[in-house]
């Protein structure tokens, strides 16, 4: 009976959050086909594994970890460089307009954009991003400033060359 309650939950976060996997998972591909294709396959491994949730609590941090897997699992099996061409043909009213700051996270490695997209994006507080990350909170902090550090100096670097 417990696994039929847990599923329904799973279901339920699932719809729930289904806008912020795609964002989550955008951020990683830059692609609208290649996003929805990450939160589908998200969405199966959900379904699939959802017995396997330690309880209700932790489903929405299993969930995002499952979009991060995902997305980096597909990154890693297309090793290709992922194109940005089209993004504003999507339709979508979306948190993720600005082309720097999307162009930007390029240089960040996968924990630390994870970091910055938890936070920034998804509005998240550090100690949910540091649970869904099995990371101590002050890592999560010292990720996060390493990171704005990096973002500030890439963006910056693009404002003084077009200034120059």
């Amino acid at each position: 009976m417990k696994k039929e309650i847990l599923q329904k939950k799973v279901e339920e976060q699932v719809l729930d959050s289904y806008e912020a996997m795609y964002r989550l998972a955008y951020t990683y591909v830059r692609n609208e086909e290649d996003a929805l294709d990450i939160v589908q396959e998200s969405v199966y491994r959900a379904m699939k594994g959802a017995a396997g949730v330690k309880g209700e609590e932790y489903i929405k941090t299993w969930l995002w970890r499952i979009v991060m897997n995902t997305a980096v699992d597909f990154i890693r099996k297309n090793q290709r460089e992922i194109s940005v061409d089209g993004f504003c043909e999507t339709g979508r009213e979306d948190v993720y307009r600005d082309f720097d700051t999307l162009e930007a996270l390029k240089i960040l490695d996968e924990r630390e954009r994870a970091v910055v997209v938890l936070r920034f994006f998804e509005e998240q507080k550090l100690t949910e991003i540091a649970e869904t990350l099995c990371e101590n909170v002050n890592t999560v902090k010292t990720i996060l400033y390493r990171s704005l550090k990096k973002l500030k100096m890439e963006l910056t670097e693009g404002e003084m060359l077009c200034e120059g």
